[in-house]
């Protein structure tokens, strides 16, 4: 049974001092967005996330899962096509993740035709989802907040 919430996971890598994400087309609607699926029985969403993550794009559960804080609500209809939890149950939750990728290919399950690893700016452009975006966004500001304390330690261990 498919529990009452969603999850959205972003894939990112860093390369030479780059951030990269991996945005995927859905091979159905013809639009690009992360990583997203639902809840299966009694997963907790960190579950849901890395199950997701291995079903959808190949990713192990080696590679590093961030919970981020963005919480979305989406209405019922636009996950599910129609009221699964009862018709009191107008909006679920989406949780958030980011996933760190040590490997530079993803290996696409059929609800997806192609992905792309694309720089911050580029994912803001071509994600369809408001939600998408704000993930995005706070995953991007943790990763340059925690590189950024990276090399403030680093200069200050080598004077």
């Amino acid at each position: 049974m498919r529990a009452p919430y969603q999850v959205l996971v972003i894939p990112f890598r860093i390369r030479k001092n780059r951030v990269e994400y991996a945005i995927l087309k859905r091979a159905d609607l013809n639009y690009w967005q992360g990583i997203a699926g639902g809840g299966e029985g009694g997963e907790t969403p960190v579950e849901a996330a890395r199950r997701e993550a291995l079903e959808e794009a190949g990713l192990s559960s080696s590679c590093n899962l961030i919970q981020l804080d963005t919480v979305t609500s989406l209405p019922v209809e636009h996950v599910v096509g129609h009221y699964l939890w009862g018709e009191d149950v107008y909006v679920i939750p989406e949780y958030s993740f980011g996933m760190e990728v040590l490997n530079d290919e993803l290996t696409l399950s059929r609800e997806h035709s192609t992905y792309k690893w694309v720089g911050y700016e580029e994912a803001l452009i071509e994600l369809k989802w408001d939600s998408n975006k704000t993930a995005l966004w706070e995953l991007n500001e943790r990763i340059n907040n925690q590189n950024t304390k990276k090399e403030i330690n680093a200069n200050m261990n080598t004077k």
